[in-house]
């Protein structure tokens, strides 16, 4: 009896740790589909390039960030001229400033895809560090460059619903802007900074594709001269007034030092200024022409021009 006893306390006890090594054994084979990252291929400018299905920490180089943020994707690392947006600031609190050639620093931020223009020093480097994917700025539309932003993102079905609310909001805007204040009205978009101001054509930002493009407002014949082919043209404080069209959207960023022309008699004689139809947009948010910026100047718009 008491040997019987025995021999079944010893086959309890290999029972109960073949359990436990299936256990372990299976615990470790979830945490490897754990750990699997899924791909797909992405046919970026220079080739093919194999990019997470689901990234999880981009480092972005330039321009970009708002279609991350838009389409819900974390972003742990962006370039200094990102990050002065107080918008993506505050969206993203973590992220680190980095510019292309901080490699160590983006080593350590571990991304699992990087985003970026085709400008950076050395492509290979980030190649490294994580699939690359960069764009040659102006190269596609921008609303094409959307698209292809969503395609790397695996987010194509996302973004194609995002760019039909943007197209039906911006023509449903454009007609009531119109209304108001009429077809034939012109819009000057102009920035300042150091001193100089700068005219925006129809692809530069600030607000510009949405004017001009989607809403089909007209751009002063002056302005049209100078900025549309380059996209942009700058010119002394004092001539501005010849460029003015019935309305002016000037960019100015919170950070300028110097604002003392809005106090100059040139300034104050502009036809727009003495009409109240100057609106201020802070330059560092209305500088992009991201999916998220581009929903944030249609909100300005909105409120400026239809005072909704």
């Amino acid at each position: 009896m008491k040997k019987r006893l025995i021999f079944l306390l010893t086959a309890m006890m290999m029972f109960l740790a073949a359990c436990g090594n299936e256990e372990a054994s299976s615990g470790d084979e979830s945490k490897e589909k754990d750990t699997t990252t899924e791909t797909i291929t992405y046919e970026s400018e220079s080739g093919p390039v194999e990019v997470p299905a689901d990234p999880k920490r981009v480092v972005v180089l330039s321009l970009y960030v708002g279609d991350l943020l838009e389409m819900g994707v974390n972003v742990v690392g962006m370039d200094s001229w990102s990050y002065d947006n107080p918008e993506f600031a505050k969206a993203y609190p973590d992220a680190e400033i980095v510019e292309s050639t901080d490699y160590e620093k983006i080593i350590e931020l571990d991304p699992d895809l990087i985003i970026g223009s085709n400008n950076v020093e050395d492509a290979k480097k980030l190649e490294e560090i994580a699939p690359t994917v960069l764009f040659t700025y102006g190269k596609l539309d921008y609303l094409d460059t959307r698209m292809e932003i969503g395609k790397v993102l695996n987010k194509e079905k996302e973004m194609q619903a995002w760019m039909d609310e943007f197209k039906e909001r911006s023509a449903s805007l454009g007609k009531e802007i119109k209304a108001k204040i009429g077809e034939d009205a012109t819009v000057t978009v102009a920035g300042y900074a150091d001193k100089q101001i700068f005219l925006f054509g129809d692809s530069w930002g600030r607000g510009t594709e949405i004017l001009y493009k989607e809403m089909g407002l007209k751009m002063p014949e002056a302005v049209a001269d100078v900025a549309l082919e380059p996209g942009y043209f700058g010119i002394s404080e004092e001539v501005l007034g010849d460029y003015v069209g019935e309305y002016l959207v000037l960019n100015v960023a919170e950070t300028e030092k110097d604002t003392s022309f809005l106090e100059s008699n040139a300034y104050k004689n502009i036809s727009a200024v003495k009409n109240g139809n100057v609106f201020y947009a802070n330059g560092a948010s209305f500088y992009f022409a991201d999916a998220y910026s581009l929903n944030y100047q249609l909100d300005f718009f909105e409120k400026h021009f239809l005072g909704k």
